[in-house]
């Protein structure tokens, strides 16, 4: 399953939140783990063998501000087994159970606990009663150094795709788009690009120039590539208003 941004008039009620963690996606089929792509991770045989029978969907994650170390860490075609130490499975959901997400959290708790692996654990689901709560909780996570939350409806079915009954909730929100092309910078970037020129997931095209240190300008991302970018607001048009880079987006 996929996240949709959370929207205002949505009641917090009827969703579990956690924290939205800045891992890589990793799913587990009782036999392979695998990047979303599908890819199989190249973890070491300790991990895997820790692993249970059941389908997981989760996060392999160092902790908060982390994620390149994460990353860095599950694409080397040769694990480090100091560096998987290091490393949490995160597990947020199970993909081959029928049942409503309420009772699939539940569920997750029991599975992670007779495992009893230290570095395979669920992620925290909580209830907040209405929006204010749903904020302080949001103020709390990102103070913590956290980067936003998920909602998932406790009534919800698992189902594949991008689903309104999975929600993400940033202090600002962010997107990908498709890299189409480059820019050529003027003045202080001249011979350097100047911006990139994005297609947007809604199939419109605009140019995103802020947001890239000098070494991105020098070694621009590929066309045909990923890039997650931060966003206030939308234009008339529905166009992201003071839109800035964040990084290239894994492909997996």
């Amino acid at each position: 399953m996929l996240a949709t941004p959370w929207q205002s008039q949505l009641k917090p009620a009827n969703y579990l939140v956690s924290e939205k963690l800045d891992g890589v996606r990793a799913l587990w089929d009782g036999r392979t783990l695998r990047f979303r792509s599908g890819r199989p991770i190249a973890a070491p045989t300790w991990f895997l063998a820790g692993l249970p029978a059941t389908a997981l969907d989760g996060e392999l994650w160092a902790g908060r501000g982390m994620f390149e170390r994460a990353s860095g860490t599950v694409r080397k075609a040769s694990p480090v087994d100091a560096e998987w130490h290091a490393l949490r499975y995160m597990v947020f959901d199970l993909p081959q159970d029928g049942r409503p997400f309420g009772e699939r959290a539940q569920r997750m708790t029991e599975v992670a606990a007779a495992a009893g692996q230290p570095w395979l654990q669920t992620v925290a689901q909580t209830t907040v009663p209405d929006a204010a709560a749903l904020q302080a909780r949001l103020n709390d996570v990102v103070a913590g150094g956290g980067e936003g939350l998920v909602l998932h409806r406790s009534d919800a079915l698992w189902t594949p795709g991008r689903s309104d009954a999975l929600r993400k909730l940033k202090p600002v929100p962010d997107e990908e788009g498709t890299v189409l092309g480059h820019i050529a910078g003027a003045g202080k970037y001249q011979d350097q690009m100047g911006a990139l020129l994005l297609l947007a997931p809604d199939g419109q095209r605009f140019a995103l120039g802020t947001g890239f240190s000098d070494s991105d300008r020098a070694h621009p991302p590929a066309v045909g590539s990923l890039v997650t970018y931060r966003y206030r607001g939308r234009t008339a048009s529905g166009l992201p208003r003071f839109a800035s880079f964040v990084r290239v987006r894994d492909p997996e």
